[in-house]
């Protein structure tokens, strides 16, 4: 499991991004698609690393909401 953020971009699509994974990042036309294309990045993202003898980096749920 990866910890998502899914916002709305500039052109009208979503960007979907895995803090855990620097630069694992994505967009899509809808919420859905920007999801379906960030679980194949993270998917591909790990795969790589794994591939290369690099450790995977572990999930860290941090995820605040803050008023102001």
């Amino acid at each position: 499991m990866r910890e998502v953020i899914l916002h709305p971009g500039e052109d009208e699509y979503w960007i979907a991004e895995c803090p855990s994974l620097p630069g694992c990042l994505t967009q899509g036309k809808t919420k859905e698609e920007a999801l379906e294309n960030i679980r194949e990045a993270i998917r591909g993202y790990i795969a790589a690393l794994e591939e290369d003898g690099i450790e995977v980096p572990e999930e860290h749920f941090t995820s605040m909401i803050v008023a102001v």
